[in-house]
């Protein structure tokens, strides 16, 4: 029997709103691949990111487009050949993984060569606001572990020192995704050394970033957008001192975890993050993410609501996934 390929969108409401450096969105828009077999569906889902020139039209296309050679036989691997890394080819390999567990009787992270997977710690993300707002959400809450705010400039300073105000006790991270300069970061980094902060993502523009080669880093830096595939590591090294690995980017878990491994004995350390997007897109990251220095797979946790059954947070611990959900 051949696989039968499947294609469709949703939008997902977020509580409120969501703001970085580059807009506001008030949903999440994904696209969702489901590949069936033998009385079996495997599921996949991504977040076309208009960043990287994608949109829901422009990744459902892509995915169509080998709709003929999937459901004639192109497997998981060869994929990798056909669809270059980003969103479509992220929610494709996630549904073979979980189409290929399903099949086999075990948990995707088994194929995968892990005897369990263990729950994590999430960031939880503050978006961009002013400083009295983020104070604020500080506050309300303080009682989580590890806060992940979004910043954007000359201001940021006086974000940090409200959050830190509002959750003294909290672990802070922080990320400008590409919104500041090589001045604005030489000004800021020592004094968020002295505000606790554990690491900067992205603080310079990807393609812009050369700077950070020669500057002083007190905070360990993260690329994002200047990481995505295997093809990125080797202009990283000596830049960054952490990659953030997101399967939007790598195109799937099978990438991910190629470029864990690699990073890794590049010497640099391990973020992975997601898109904002529902349980059925972290399912997949939760894998790569085991032994991770930074989790950040809080997307349904900034949702009006997910899928049911949906990945169980506690203090922004996540439990493994059920195997209805995925893998």
């Amino acid at each position: 029997m051949s696989v039968k390929l499947t294609v469709s969108n949703a939008s997902w409401p977020i509580a409120g709103s969501f703001t970085i450096s580059r807009g506001t969105k008030t949903s999440a828009d994904v696209v969702v691949v489901e590949l069936s077999e033998d009385g079996v569906t495997g599921r996949g889902e991504c977040v076309p990111y208009a960043r990287y020139d994608e949109s829901i039209t422009s990744v459902t296309d892509q995915i169509l487009s080998l709709k003929d050679e999937i459901e004639a036989g192109l497997d998981r691997q060869g994929l990798q050949d056909r669809m270059p890394a980003g969103a479509a080819r992220n929610a494709l390999d996630c549904a073979f993984w979980d189409l290929e567990a399903k099949k086999a009787g075990k948990r995707a992270w088994e194929l995968a060569g892990l005897t369990t997977l263990a729950p994590l710690q999430t960031a939880y993300t503050l978006s961009l606001d002013t400083p009295e707002n983020m104070g604020k959400k500080a506050r309300d809450v303080a009682h989580l572990p590890l806060l992940k705010l979004k910043l954007a400039g000359p201001d940021d300073l006086d974000r940090v020192a409200a959050v830190r105000e509002g959750s003294p006790n909290a672990r802070i991270i922080v990320d400008a995704n590409e919104g500041w300069t090589a001045e604005i970061y030489a000004k800021l980094a020592p004094k968020l050394v002295e505000l606790g902060v554990e690491m900067i993502e992205q603080p310079l523009p990807a393609g812009e970033d050369e700077a950070l080669r020669t500057m002083e880093r007190p905070v360990p830096v993260c690329a994002d957008e200047s990481c995505h595939g295997l093809s990125s590591l080797a202009d990283i090294e000596g830049k960054y001192d952490m990659i953030n690995i997101k399967l939007d980017k790598t195109g799937g878990l099978t990438e991910a975890l190629l470029l864990k491994d690699a990073a890794e004995k590049a010497g640099l350390q391990i973020m992975v993050g997601c898109m904002l997007a529902p349980s059925l897109a972290m399912a997949p990251a939760m894998v790569v993410a085991q032994g991770a220095k930074v989790v950040d797979l809080d997307g349904p946790l900034l949702l009006a609501k997910d899928y049911d059954p949906a990945i169980e947070f506690n203090n922004g611990m996540m439990s493994a996934p059920d195997a209805r959900l995925w893998g």
